[in-house]
């Protein structure tokens, strides 16, 4: 029995909902915190489930039947994931089901909900929490269906406009923020704590802008040495990045930390050896690699990712009539799922009407003479001139009923076919 497309639901918040303190509360950091999260939703009354965080969104895609309190259902399932009270989070999120939940999904996958609008890192990240998930065998057939559809609508989208032309990611962004505070970056000092893909983006963008000398951390050393090996830059030990804060002008930060790797006493030791020089640092992590009480510092400036949404939104003016074409593909694809949808609830009929057509083109097979049966050349042209007959004869039947689902006549369309045929009777 095909249920009503409200079984595609969405629960979320991201930067246009809720302040960054409350999504790192949130936020599922490291592989291992999203394992838990998708072995919790095993246990409940979600069919099929897809979590996705970033630095800017926790969201909850899954597949839900009938309850009187949906919402309601999720918000608990949320609140035991992170262990945060509703009430802390439950105004900050955003319901959606059915075709609106798709059109959310649809515009995420094509970076049109991004706080960089055509950052191109989203789709990754969507490819890897469906991969997840899948793992973990909290995807069925639906999901499957609905992600694999969501992969093509971002590479269309890319394909058939401009809208990811140009550098446009949040390490981009960040980048110009550091050459505002500055207005030239050449012979700036850097230290880059972190090396994933955020990180080596910020580093190609700062070797781009002409930073000077370039350092590099990270927990995996080796890691830290291919990312310096990139930009010509040089790695830093992870456990005495603290003392290079003496000679830097900016610290670009995004780890997968789940707290903070640079407090407020860390800075105020080596600010004397700083003599009064600024030091500008930019966090770029959810959860927070910096404690916000640096700021609150002398010469010490902190930006954390929601600093960066008014550059952000500058740079998204260029590429609003981008935006414009992107929104007309996921309007479409939006209604091409839709469909695909609908045309479910005749499924069951068709299979059943092809099995008996089947079974008839076989009985009817057999009686065919030995000495033709006996040709294995003849037999095989025989069987593929059957093959094609039935499935001429049964194709308007099919465009029938797939014309009624789409007509919300699938039921009727399904019954009078099923009569027709004698579907379901005995012999």
């Amino acid at each position: 029995m095909i249920r009503a497309m409200n079984e595609i639901v969405l629960l979320g918040l991201n930067h246009k909902t809720a302040p960054l303190e409350l999504r790192e509360k949130l936020s599922f950091p490291t592989e291992e915190d999203l394992r838990k999260g998708l072995l919790l939703l095993k246990t409940s009354p979600v069919e099929e489930g897809v979590i996705l965080s970033t630095c800017n969104r926790v969201e909850l895609y899954v597949v839900l039947g009938a309850y009187t309190d949906r919402r309601g259902l999720l918000e608990g399932v949320l609140s035991r994931m992170k262990g945060v009270p509703r009430e802390e989070f439950s105004s900050c999120l955003y319901y959606k089901e059915g075709e609106e939940a798709v059109r959310h999904l649809f515009s995420v996958a094509s970076s049109l909900d991004s706080m960089v609008v055509g950052e191109p890192q989203i789709l990754g990240q969507l490819k890897e929490a469906y991969g997840l998930a899948k793992e973990i065998g909290t995807v069925g057939f639906l999901l499957n269906r609905l992600f694999q559809r969501a992969f093509f609508v971002g590479k269309r989208v890319r394909r058939e406009t401009l809208i990811g032309d140009g550098d446009v990611s949040v390490s981009f962004v960040a980048v110009e923020l550091a050459k505002r505070i500055f207005g030239d970056l050449k012979g700036k000092r850097v230290l880059v704590i972190g090396a994933g893909e955020m990180c080596e983006l910020a580093a190609k963008h700062l070797k781009a802008a002409g930073a000077g000398e370039i350092f590099v951390t990270n927990r995996t050393w080796q890691r830290a040495l291919e990312l310096a090996r990139q930009i010509q830059g040089q790695a830093v030990p992870f456990e005495g990045f603290r003392e290079m804060l003496k000679d830097v002008d900016v610290v670009i930060s995004s780890t997968g930390a789940p707290s903070f790797i640079l407090k407020k006493e860390d800075l105020s030791r080596i600010l004397k050896a700083r003599r009064g020089a600024p030091l500008f640092l930019i966090d770029l992590a959810v959860p927070r690699d910096i404690d916000p009480e640096v700021h609150k510092l002398d010469d010490v400036y902190l930006y954390d990712i929601d600093d960066l949404e008014g550059i952000a939104l500058e740079n998204a003016k260029e590429r609003l009539q981008e935006a414009s074409k992107a929104l007309q593909i996921v309007e479409e694809e939006v209604k091409k799922f839709s469909d695909w949808y609908t045309s479910l609830e005749v499924v069951p009929t068709i299979k059943e009407l092809k099995a008996w057509a089947e079974a008839i083109r076989k009985r009817e097979m057999e009686q065919v003479p030995y000495e033709f049966k006996s040709d294995p050349v003849l037999r095989e042209a025989m069987e593929r001139l059957s093959e094609r007959v039935v499935n001429k004869l049964l194709h308007p039947v099919f465009c029938f009923l797939k014309k009624g689902a789409l007509n919300g006549n699938a039921k009727r369309h399904a019954e009078l076919v099923r009569w027709l045929f004698g579907l379901g009777k005995e012999d």
